[in-house]
């Protein structure tokens, strides 16, 4: 099968994950959009959204179309790396013997991760960039394909832990959950209220998961679409020699290398499922949002005069 033909294939195989996934939730196209490219292009999700959005039934549902090992980690102030990672007890043998933690698994449910300390955290960040962890003196490799998929409530503040922003980084996109509208909640309503079941069909295998990734980051990309995005993104600094006034005014902290990266990768993957070989600066912009939105830090200025980041990159684009 040439490249052509794998990309073509993702396309069809791209709208019935959709088709599988639309059959355990309504609305919300745009946030699985985001979530299936992050995925596509090996990347790692942040959901941000009140309670009761349905966020943790849209990852499960998203696993059981990818055909993946779920695990759920629900984050909580007294949860300890090793809950996480593994560790290693004594067994009849009077050997030590390492219990495989959730971590080992394809996709990680890390649910409310704001809600526990950074040393707990911080066991995430190796996995998610290295994908391997380290216990007992051993490294481990993850199993491949590794996502890790993470909520919290922007709402509770008492009892939180703010994500470094050094774990923020890792994360590819951070994708706003909204309230559904009059009409999708009516009919969410309706849909959960009687006894109903709902089986989600694997629509993809791992394998081809994974050459689809490799397809995507081969694609070519012209040198003015590139250009784009590294403007796009040295605008967001202060100090940055594109950055216009009112960013230098309004900003403290712009986003690093990595937001570039992720924008050609991700407008890679943008490009390949909407049925194109190559991406322009239209697929650039389809993804500017999810990935500035928490590498862009506003100043007090900003804030007090309620320049929101959506303002932000929308001026930018």
């Amino acid at each position: 099968m040439t490249e052509v033909e794998k990309l073509e294939k993702l396309k069809s195989q791209y709208a019935a994950l959709q088709q599988e996934v639309g059959k355990a939730k309504v609305g919300q196209d745009e946030v699985v959009k985001y979530v299936l490219i992050s995925i596509f292009s090996n990347g790692h999700c942040l959901l941000v959204g009140v309670p009761g959005l349905a966020k943790t039934l849209l990852v499960n549902s998203i696993a059981q179309a990818l055909g993946m090992d779920f695990k759920r980690i629900q984050f909580t102030p007294d949860l300890m790396p090793s809950d996480i990672v593994g560790a290693e007890i004594l067994d009849e043998q009077r050997q030590f013997k390492f219990i495989q933690g959730p971590i080992f698994s394809n996709i990680i449910l890390a649910d409310e991760i704001n809600r526990t300390p950074p040393k707990t955290q911080s066991a995430l960040l190796e996995a998610m960039q290295e994908r391997k962890v380290t216990a007992s003196g051993k490294t481990m490799a993850l199993p491949n394909p590794f996502f890790v998929l993470a909520t919290q409530n922007p709402i509770e503040q008492e009892g939180t832990y703010p994500l470094p922003e050094a774990q923020l980084d890792r994360f590819m996109f951070n994708i706003w959950v909204n309230y559904p509208t009059l009409q999708e909640e009516i009919a969410i309503v309706k849909a959960t209220t009687d006894n109903r079941k709902v089986n989600i069909n694997p629509v993809i295998t791992q394998e081809e998961i994974i050459g689809y990734q490799q397809i995507i980051r081969q694609m070519p990309v012209a040198d003015n679409d590139v250009e784009y995005a590294v403007k796009l993104v040295n605008k967001t600094r202060p100090d940055g020699e594109l950055a216009p006034d009112w960013v230098r005014k309004n900003i403290s902290w712009g986003a690093g290398p990595r937001a570039s990266q992720h924008l050609i990768v991700g407008a890679k993957c943008h490009a390949a499922l909407n049925g194109k070989f190559s991406p322009d600066m239209d697929d650039v912009r389809a993804v500017a949002l999810p990935i500035l939105r928490h590498r862009v830090v506003r100043n007090y200025k900003a804030e007090a005069e309620g320049l929101t980041i959506e303002k932000i990159v929308a001026q930018l684009l």
